[in-house]
């Protein structure tokens, strides 16, 4: 059915995305789920204007109208006030599809979007939800997101698409969206820049990474729901059986201070490295310069897009068993999803695959499997789908 439903899509249509930010200049999975999912309808001979804060007024690479409606170092309610002015001061024609990612700037906007255009919204995640466990002491600011912004967003709008089941029970059931209006669709993967195009030898060389010690890589913005901590509690739980392992970690955040003074506490200076921002150029090969690239997340993970990169570049991925991220491996490698989001749990799977004793799926089956199932231009398409059905 869905299938009929996107062949009879006019050859073209003209799209309008609200994201947050420009990818290339603010990363973030978020960020860059809009930049891609944007460029591949403009490839399609789409009419796309993406919407957001701090984006560029034009870029000769990317073939998509760019509309810039504040800045995102103003307050935020001048930032909120600028978004509805802006808006309204560059509408001209009517969309076909109006495609929503970030509660807080299409709150403002509303009452602005032509009533009779379909309005979708993309759920990455429980925004209040996250931003409680984050920094517990806001709790008005929290409410404000929840009762004002999110419930009052995600209730103006037609339909939703989530990146995983467990993101849809957690739009039907925290925000009371009924089933029949949610679309599960995963996240997609740029196959052409996450590829397999290095040897591990090469692609450490390109580095200046250990050649003679086994290396686990993640990237992960250093805040306290990711699970580095947990992590490098199970690094220093292994040391003893597998003494020569090397931990790289990519990414910044608010707990880096913290996770540095673990790292020393724990007497693992020699194992773990930490890379901070890792430009995107580099990320691709980091991938491929490690046995295995992990997912320690304790909660909130509504897809896990840095599994569908590792697994295009070849690396095996072992995760957490949180969120979207089981739904992505379970198809595919069972075996490396911890049994529990524990640190020992985390040991136990490092333990298991750095010695081999579970199935470790091959570089080309790895690559394969991204290719096959999340390669952007299917994605693409079947959000198109949804954007523009009935």
């Amino acid at each position: 059915m869905e299938n009929e439903r996107q062949d009879n899509l006019p050859r073209a249509a003209s799209i309008l995305c609200l994201g947050t930010g420009w990818f290339p200049t603010a990363p973030g999975g978020l960020e860059r789920y809009v930049y891609e999912l944007t460029r591949c309808w403009a490839t399609k001979q789409d009419n796309v204007e993406l919407c957001g804060v701090g984006i560029p007024e034009a870029t000769e690479d990317f073939p998509i109208k760019l509309n810039n409606l504040a800045s995102p170092d103003s307050p935020i309610w001048q930032r909120l006030w600028s978004i509805r002015q802006n808006f309204r001061q560059t509408r001209n024609a009517k969309p076909d599809a109006i495609n929503l990612h970030f509660a807080l700037y299409s709150f403002p906007l509303l009452d602005i979007f032509p009533k009779e255009v379909p309005i979708t919204f993309n759920f990455h995640g429980p925004w209040a939800s996250e931003s409680k466990q984050e920094v517990m002491h806001r709790k008005i600011s929290n409410f404000l997101k929840y009762w004002l912004i999110e419930r009052k967003t995600y209730h103006s709008c037609d339909r939703f698409i989530v990146l995983s089941k467990a993101f849809g029970n957690v739009l039907h059931q925290e925000y009371q969206i009924p089933w029949e209006k949610i679309n599960i669709i995963p996240g997609g993967v740029d196959i052409n820049n996450f590829k397999a195009n290095f040897s591990l030898q090469e692609a450490r060389l390109q580095l200046n990474w250990p050649q003679d010690r086994q290396i686990i890589f993640t990237s992960r913005r250093l805040v306290h729901r990711v699970g580095i901590d947990k992590l490098l509690t199970a690094f220093a739980t292994i040391r003893t059986k597998i003494p020569d392992v090397w931990l790289a970690i990519a990414g910044r955040g608010p707990l880096e201070a913290e996770l540095k003074q673990q790292v020393k506490d724990l007497e693992l200076e020699d194992r773990v490295k930490f890379l901070g921002f890792l430009p995107d150029e580099q990320l691709p090969i980091a991938y491929q310069a490690a046995d295995f690239s992990i997912m320690p997340s304790q909660s909130f993970e509504g897809f896990g897009l840095a599994i569908v990169e590792s697994l295009a570049c070849g690396t095996p991925v072992i995760c957490t068993p949180v969120g979207g991220m089981p739904e992505i491996l379970t198809p595919f490698s069972p075996q490396l999803i911890t049994s529990s989001i524990s640190a020992n749990s985390i040991a136990k799977k490092l333990e298991q695959a750095l010695l081999a004793k579970v199935s470790i799926p091959s570089k080309e089956d790895c690559r394969q499997y991204a290719s096959a199932n999340f390669n952007w231009n299917k994605i693409a398409n079947e959000v198109r789908g949804v954007l523009l059905s009935p």
